[in-house]
C-alpha cells in the first residue's frame, strides 16, 4: 500500500506547494484524503488518473481541503468521462456546502445529468463508516470552519492511517492516532502557538504517548518549511510517495 502527497501545503501556497491532498493506493483501488482547491492541477502534475480514484474523504470544509471537489466532479463528467460511482465522505454539512460551491463556481452544474453517481456521505464523530474497502472513523477536532472538523482514522486492509486535519491540540487527536502505522499531522508552525492549528513543539511532545509507527508532518507554514530538514520526524514534500 502506498500514500502519495499530491499536495502538502497550507492554504496560502507557502513554499509553492499544492493544497492538501493525499492519494492512498491499496490492493482494491485508491482514494483521496482531502481535495484542496489545487488538486486537479496537482493530479495532472504527478500523472494520477482521476478515474482511478474510488472515493474522496474530507477532513473539514475549508477551501484548501475540500475546494477541489467541484473541479474534480466536472472534470470527471466532461473530460475523463467517468462512469464508475464516486463516494465523497466528510463532515455533516458537506452536501450543502458542496452544492453551494459548485453553483458559485459553475452555475447550473448541479442540475446537469451525469454519467456516474456521486454519493455524498456525511459522517458522525467516533462512528466507524464503511466506504468501499476502507473504514473511516472521524474524531472531532478544534478548527472553526462552519461544520465539525475531523481527524480521520482510516483502516485499509491490515493498516491504519491517521490524518490530523487542521486543529489545535485536543486530547482526542491522541486517540485518533494511537498506534497508527502512519500518522500524517499538521505542523503549521515550529513553536509559536497559532490559534486552531498545531505547532511542532506541542505535537512532538505528544508523539511518545501516541505511539504511531511513522509520523510525517504536513501543512507547514514558512517557518516550518525552513527547518523541515532538522526535525525528529519526516516532513512531507509534494509528490512524495511512501510505502505503508
Amino acid at each position: 500500500m502506498e500514500l502519495q502527497f499530491v499536495g502538502s501545503g497550507d492554504a496560502f501556497g507557502s513554499g509553492g506547494r499544492f493544497n492538501t491532498c493525499f492519494q492512498v493506493r491499496h490492493g482494491q483501488g485508491s482514494f483521496l484524503i482531502d481535495c484542496g482547491a489545487s488538486t486537479m492541477v496537482a493530479l495532472r502534475r504527478w500523472g494520477i488518473e482521476p478515474n482511478s480514484i474510488d472515493a474522496i474523504v474530507i477532513s473539514h470544509l475549508h477551501g484548501d481541503h475540500f475546494g477541489g471537489l467541484p473541479f474534480f466532479i466536472l472534470e470527471a463528467q466532461l473530460v475523463s468521462r467517468r462512469t464508475a460511482p464516486l463516494v465523497i465522505a466528510g463532515p455533516p454539512g458537506l452536501r450543502t456546502r458542496l452544492e453551494t460551491a459548485m453553483e458559485t463556481f459553475f452555475p447550473g452544474s448541479t442540475k446537469v445529468e451525469r454519467r456516474f453517481a456521486v454519493e455524498v456521505q456525511e459522517m458522525q464523530p467516533r462512528v466507524p463508516h464503511r466506504i468501499g474497502a476502507i473504514e473511516v472513523t472521524p474524531h472531532l477536532m478544534k478548527h472553526p470552519c462552519g461544520a465539525p472538523p475531523f481527524a480521520l482514522r482510516i483502516a485499509v486492509e491490515s493498516k491504519v492511517v491517521c490524518y490530523s486535519g487542521d486543529t489545535e491540540w485536543v486530547d482526542e487527536l491522541a486517540e485518533a492516532a494511537r498506534g497508527a502505522d502512519l500518522f500524517v499531522a499538521e505542523a503549521y508552525s515550529s513553536a509559536k502557538p497559532i490559534k486552531f492549528h498545531l505547532d511542532y513543539a506541542v505535537l512532538s511532545a505528544q508523539l511518545p504517548s501516541i505511539g504511531a509507527k511513522r509520523v510525517i508532518v504536513t501543512h507547514m507554514g514558512p517557518e516550518m518549511l525552513e527547518r523541515r530538514r532538522s526535525l525528529d520526524c519526516e516532513a512531507a514534500e509534494d509528490g512524495m510517495v511512501i510505502s505503508i
